[in-house]
């Protein structure tokens, strides 16, 4: 086993060497760092960014929106994501909040929460509205997979609700939660980021993009864009740790 995560981590590294080499080879194209500067020349930027406190103020408040956002979306998710998988009128009387907000543009939504809500408040609600309807269908499928057979016989032989729930519920519940959690976490992430580029409030990484690109900091704009991957990753990775975790415990 640890010999196959060895070479799974050296095509990875390999793969990013060829991404920075690319980059290399097309910002020597280009010629102009003003267009597009090379690897070297960013990372030297990103390192003067990561001097200056505002950077961590600027990420520390993205990050904290993002988890409000995804906190509001998990609690209302379960609210109406379990009844909806348990009941077929619930879930049909849900299904057009559901369908209209996956439907509508996200750049319109943002559009009408800058008119409605503070600027503060924007990306939170944009990566709550981008979050919620994912966690809610993956909830209400889930559910939906649970067997009924073993549900009526815990029934038969009076098993206690709260084993019911954590024996027969959870089980079926695992694959599809984590699986929302990784799809939810990706589009959220982006979808706040995206919040702080229009609405612009005072501290957030995307409102550091929209500064950047205002003055025709490229660098600056790259060096942004990848500590923003990079947090990304870090939610990604910590959602596959915590499945290891649960999959060894159980």
């Amino acid at each position: 086993m640890k010999l196959s995560f060895s070479k799974n981590s050296w095509y990875s590294l390999a793969g990013g060497i060829l991404l920075i080499l690319i980059w290399e080879i097309i910002a020597l194209t280009v010629g102009s760092r003003n267009i597009l500067p090379g690897p070297w020349f960013t990372f030297k930027t990103l390192t003067v960014l990561v001097s200056d406190p505002s950077f961590y103020r600027s990420l520390i408040i993205t990050i904290l929106r993002g988890l409000i956002g995804f906190s509001f979306a998990m609690i209302i998710s379960l609210l109406i994501g379990i009844p909806s998988g348990l009941n077929k009128k619930v879930e049909s009387f849900f299904s057009p909040f559901l369908v209209t907000i996956r439907s509508t543009p996200v750049i319109s939504i943002i559009l009408l929460a800058i008119i409605w809500l503070r600027v503060d408040h924007v990306p939170v609600f944009i990566g709550f509205l981008t979050m919620f309807p994912i966690l809610t269908t993956n909830l209400s499928a889930g559910i939906k997979e649970v067997d009924k057979g073993l549900i009526e016989m815990s029934r038969i032989y009076r098993v206690k609700t709260w084993r019911i729930f954590l024996d027969v519920f959870v089980p079926s519940l695992y694959p599809f939660l984590i699986s929302g959690l990784l799809t939810a976490v990706g589009f959220g992430w982006r979808a706040v980021i995206i919040g702080e580029v229009l609405s612009q409030p005072k501290f957030g990484i995307g409102s550091m993009m929209q500064d950047a690109q205002s003055y025709l900091l490229v660098a600056e704009l790259i060096s942004w864009t990848l500590v923003a991957v990079l947090i990304g990753f870090i939610f990604e990775k910590s959602i596959g740790l915590i499945e290891k975790r649960v999959i060894s415990w159980k």
